[in-house]
C-alpha cells in the first residue's frame, strides 16, 4: 500500500460546472474519474463535500453515496494504475427572478494530502406547473377568465398544462417555458392561446426542454408538444422559438365547418420551430396561416397537413437536413385529404386549399413534397398551389398550371448552415435570392428587415431576406 506523502491522486477534471438548474427539477448527473497513476494501491482516507450536510450537491464515489447521516466516505481503496468513477448531482432552492450562483468542492484526503474538485451551479427559480393531486394535468387558465402569464421568471412544466375552455391565455414577450420529459401544453376546445413575442427578434416566447446542459442543446424529443385541440380557436403565435420536442405545434380540427370558417385556428408569424423528433407543424383538418416562419430539421415530416383543411403559407422556409440516429425517410411537406378508420373505411375530407407563396421547401431527400389524395376525392377535394416556390421534388411542376406558378425545382437554395438551423442565404448568389413574386407584399422578413432589400425590387424566397 502506497503511503508516501508525495503520492497524490489525479482527476479527469479540476472543476464541474452545471449550467442553469431549475428549482424543483434537479440536474443531470455529471461524471468524473479519479486516477491512481502509481504502481501500488492507495487508500483515499476521506471524500466529502466541503458544504457538508447543507450542500446542494450529492456525491457518489464508486457506488458509495454521501447522505445526511453519513456525509463522509472513508477508506476507499484504488488499485495501482486503476481509476474510480465519481458522480455528482445538484438540487437548487433559489427564490426570486435572478439566477443564483452555487459553489462547493469535493474534498479528497490521501496520504495527508488534501485535493479538491470545484463544483459550480447556476440555480434559477421558476413558476412551477405540475399535475393537480390525482390528475395528469394542471390548469393554467380557467374557463371564463382571460389570463396573462407573468414573465419575470421562467415557467417549468411537468405533465399536461391546460388552457381551459372559454379562456384566452396570453404569453408576453420574454416568456420562457421549460418543458419536462413528455410534458404537453394543451389548449382545450373553445380556448385560445395568444403567444406574443413582441414586434422584433430578441424578445421571443420560447419553448424547450428543461435540461440546459450543453449535451442537451440540440437533443430532440425532450418534451411532448403544443397541442391546439379540436375546436380551439383564434390562436396566434408571433415571434416564438419552439425546439427540441416531439411535435412543435399540433393544430386539430377547426372551430366549426371548413366552409363556414371565417378565422383561422392558428395564425403563426415570425416563428422558428426546429429540431423535433416527429414534426414541427402537424395539422389535421385545420385552418392555418403562416408568414415568415421557419419549420426545420425534424425526424419525420417538417410539416404534415392531413385530413384536409385550409392552409396558407407565405415567405416560409420548410427545410430538413436531419442528422438524428435514425435516418429520415419521410418528406419535408405532406398534404393529405383522408383518413382510414380502424375498420378499414376511408373518410375523405376536403383539402379546401393549400397555398404556398414565395416559400422554400427543400431538404436532402430526392423528393420532399408528398401529395396524398384519396382516389375517391372529386374536383375541389384536393386543391394546392405553389407560387414562386423553390421545391426539392421529382414531381412534374410544368404541366399543371392550376397547382404550380413559376416554381423552381431542385436548385440548392444556398443556406448558410442548414445542419445548424441557420437558414439565411449564404451569399447574394444563393439561388433563392431575388426569385420571389413581387405581387406578394410582406414588407418585413423574420428578422424585421425590409423586404425586398432596398438594393433590389424583387423579394427573396423563404423567411429571410438577404442583406
Amino acid at each position: 500500500m502506497l503511503t508516501d506523502s508525495t503520492a497524490k491522486l489525479d482527476f479527469s477534471t479540476d472543476s464541474v460546472l452545471f449550467d442553469t438548474v431549475f428549482h424543483y427539477a434537479g440536474s443531470t448527473t455529471k461524471l468524473f474519474r479519479i486516477y491512481n497513476k502509481h504502481s501500488q494501491p492507495m487508500i483515499i482516507s476521506k471524500v466529502y463535500l466541503a458544504g457538508g450536510t447543507s450542500s446542494n450537491f450529492q456525491l457518489n464515489i464508486d457506488g458509495l453515496a454521501t447522505t445526511v447521516s453519513s456525509p463522509i466516505l472513508k477508506d476507499i481503496e484504488i488499485l495501482g494504475g486503476d481509476s474510480l468513477y465519481g458522480f455528482v448531482q445538484v438540487n437548487v432552492t433559489p427564490s426570486g427572478s435572478n439566477p443564483l450562483l452555487i459553489k462547493d468542492s469535493i474534498i479528497f484526503e490521501t496520504n495527508g494530502n488534501i485535493q479538491d474538485i470545484k463544483l459550480t451551479a447556476i440555480g434559477q427559480d421558476v413558476y412551477l406547473h405540475k399535475p393537480d393531486p390525482g390528475k395528469f394535468y394542471s390548469i393554467i387558465g380557467r374557463a371564463g377568465h382571460d389570463t396573462t402569464l407573468p414573465n419575470d421568471k421562467p415557467h417549468l412544466v411537468f405533465g399536461y398544462v391546460v388552457v381551459d375552455s372559454a379562456c384566452k391565455l396570453t404569453l408576453q414577450p420574454n416568456t420562457h417555458f421549460f418543458m419536462h420529459n413528455h410534458s404537453v401544453f394543451w389548449v382545450y376546445k373553445d380556448g385560445t392561446l395568444i403567444m406574443d413575442g413582441g414586434i422584433a427578434p430578441g424578445t421571443e416566447v420560447t419553448f424547450q426542454g428543461d435540461r440546459l446542459e450543453p449535451e442537451y442543446k440540440d437533443t430532440p424529443g425532450q418534451w411532448g408538444k403544443i397541442w391546439l385541440s379540436a375546436l380551439s380557436k383564434d390562436n396566434k403565435i408571433n415571434y416564438a422559438i419552439i425546439k427540441n420536442g416531439a411535435i412543435g405545434v399540433q393544430a386539430d380540427t377547426l372551430n366549426g365547418t371548413l366552409a363556414s370558417a371565417t378565422s383561422p385556428t392558428l395564425i403563426i408569424t415570425n416563428t422558428i420551430i426546429k429540431n423535433m423528433s416527429a414534426a414541427a407543424l402537424y395539422a389535421q383538418g385545420s385552418f392555418v396561416r403562416g408568414v415568415n416562419c421557419v419549420f426545420a430539421n425534424c425526424g419525420q415530416y417538417v410539416t404534415a397537413l392531413s385530413i384536409g383543411g385550409r392552409y396558407s403559407f407565405i415567405h416560409c422556409t420548410f427545410a430538413d437536413y436531419w442528422t438524428g440516429a435514425t435516418a429520415r425517410t419521410t418528406p419535408v411537406l405532406a398534404l393529405n385529404n383522408y383518413y382510414t378508420s380502424t375498420g378499414g373505411t376511408t373518410f375523405v375530407r376536403s383539402l379546401d386549399s393549400a397555398y404556398f407563396g414565395n416559400c422554400i421547401i427543400y431538404g436532402d431527400l430526392t423528393n420532399e413534397v408528398e401529395l396524398d389524395s384519396a382516389a375517391a376525392a372529386g374536383p375541389g377535394y384536393f386543391y394546392y398551389k405553389f407560387d414562386h416556390c423553390l421545391l426539392k421534388t421529382t414531381l412534374n411542376t410544368t404541366i399543371e398550371m392550376l397547382h404550380y406558378n413559376s416554381d423552381y425545382v431542385n436548385n440548392d437554395p444556398g443556406f448558410k448552415d442548414a445542419a445548424s438551423n441557420d437558414f439565411r442565404m449564404n451569399a447574394a448568389t444563393s439561388f433563392a435570392v431575388d426569385k420571389g413574386n413581387t405581387s406578394i407584399l410582406i414588407s418585413k422578413d423574420i428578422l424585421n428587415a425590409n423586404r425586398p432589400n432596398p438594393s433590389t425590387s424583387i423579394p427573396d424566397l423563404g423567411a429571410y431576406e438577404f442583406y
